[in-house]
């Protein structure tokens, strides 16, 4: 097959496999559409809880209160559809690697898709109510403390991933390494470098509050070590003689 068709299939892969993705997105959002209200309400639950009696959350859009809720309920059709996505994502890029590289296609896509889904929960479950209860605390006397729905939910979306990404930091280092990008000593050497980079990500990324920075701060450094002690058990792929696309 010349260059130009191997290009074009590629690309009718590529689009077949987004299409896969997306229909998946799709049809799981349509089932959890008659429960948009109900999950935006368990989005709200942190803030709700750390505002004071009687507090509420606003909607300055006139279609906010409906838009708002449609877009949770396709934020969590996201997520649970998150693996199938990501099969997709590995599925076409498989041929390219050799026989020894594919063997780690499902446990990526296993860990990829756990550690994503432990990023948002730990923003959710942990840094959550200690931002927003910070925050509440620290409210001028006579200011009632309460946020647009609209401006909330970019503030989740915006947090769940910077910690999703974040809790990717394992997996990335284990590609690296996998396909001899920098070595296990080279990521030692750089650890100083990625401590403070770490800081500067938690700073660009969370609300401005040394709380929610450091929350992010410190496990993606931890996260980074985990990664290069991942990294050293997997092992570099041997230069094998397999060609890529080989057979399983």
């Amino acid at each position: 097959m010349s260059t130009p068709d191997t290009f074009i299939s590629h690309l009718v892969e590529l689009r077949d496999r987004l299409l896969r993705a997306i229909l998946a997105v799709i049809v799981v959002f349509l089932c959890l559409f008659p429960w948009a209200r109900e999950l935006y309400a368990l989005l709200a639950m942190p803030l709700i809880a750390a505002l004071p009696v009687g507090g509420q959350m606003i909607a300055t859009d006139v279609v906010g209160v409906f838009l708002v809720p449609v877009k949770v309920a396709f934020l969590v059709a996201f997520v649970i559809a998150l693996p199938y996505v990501l099969y997709q994502v590995w599925a076409f890029v498989a041929p390219g690697l050799y026989v020894n590289e594919k063997r780690l296609v499902l446990p990526l896509v296993v860990a990829s898709s756990f550690l994503f889904l432990l990023g948002m929960s730990f923003a959710y479950f942990l840094v959550f109510p200690v931002v927003f209860k910070f925050m509440a605390s620290i409210a001028p006397e006579g200011v009632a403390w309460m946020t647009d729905i609209d401006k909330y939910l970019s503030f989740v979306l915006t947090t769940f991933m910077a910690f999703g990404v974040t809790f990717e930091v394992p997996v990335v280092v284990i590609v690296l390494v996998r396909v001899g990008v920098v070595s296990i000593d080279k990521l030692k050497e750089i650890r100083p470098y990625v401590i403070v980079g770490a800081f500067v990500v938690g700073a660009i990324f969370t609300p401005p509050d040394v709380i929610s920075q450091v929350m992010l701060a410190v496990p993606l450094w931890l996260l980074y070590e985990l990664g290069i002690v991942c990294a050293r058990i997997v092992g570099r792929a041997p230069a094998a003689s397999e060609a890529p696309g080989g057979g399983d």
